[in-house]
């Protein structure tokens, strides 16, 4: 029987990445009714989205042509009105929050996918996510990552794709690398998880795993 967490004074953020593909949607839902067996309060909620004009945002960022630093600052707009109305409410309160995507995403896909300036999104990350001494970043990141050939196949099951969905293959590889950079940069935040396997036995490694690196 895996350990009892307790829920403190203070919130704990979660976020969950990896590219279109990865099987995020089913580990998320898996993530929530975990939570709530450790009898957990938290937040739900997704990046571009969240709140009302969030979702506005991700509409136009799915589906509308745009210039690509157009692209990048509608989500880091949209990042500052989900922090403002969820994220920090939801932590000020003690309550934990479970969100489908955050700045990971962003030099994932708009820094490597895209090619934008790196230096210019550190910026817009210092504007938008700075916190007294530091940036307001997750306790706790699992990127479920997949070979990008195993991505595409997934993908292509007939559904409607989103623009980024889309993309070339190169474009998915480039966004693979970029969070792997990511991980390898910051492994105490950043967990990688190898999605490419069922997902029972991906399960038993978080319901072994998720007490240790949210205690850390």
């Amino acid at each position: 029987m895996s350990a009892q967490i307790s829920q403190g004074p203070q919130g704990r953020f979660i976020s969950v990445e990896g590219v279109d593909g990865a099987g995020k949607s089913t580990q998320l839902a898996w993530l929530a009714d975990w939570l709530s067996g450790q009898g957990i309060r938290f937040v739900s909620t997704r990046e571009p989205g969240g709140t009302p004009l969030g979702e506005k945002l991700r509409a136009l960022l799915l589906n509308e042509p745009m210039h690509l630093e157009t692209e990048a600052l509608l989500m880091f707009a949209s990042r500052r009105e989900h922090l403002a109305q969820v994220v920090e409410p939801a932590l000020a309160r003690g309550d934990w929050v479970l969100c489908d995507r955050f700045s990971d995403a962003t030099y994932a896909y708009q820094g490597g996918g895209r090619g934008l300036d790196l230096a210019k999104f550190a910026a817009l990350e210092t504007l938008v996510q700075q916190r007294g001494d530091g940036l307001l970043q997750p306790h706790l990141t699992l990127l479920f990552d997949v070979p990008p050939e195993v991505s595409a196949a997934r993908m292509a099951n007939g559904r409607e794709l989103d623009r980024f969905e889309r993309e070339a293959a190169d474009f998915h590889t480039r966004v693979r690398d970029a969070y792997l950079r990511r991980a390898a940069a910051d492994p105490a935040r950043i967990k990688v998880i190898d999605a490419n396997r069922g997902i029972a036995t991906i399960q038993a490694e978080l319901t072994a795993c998720l007490p240790e690196w949210l205690a850390a």
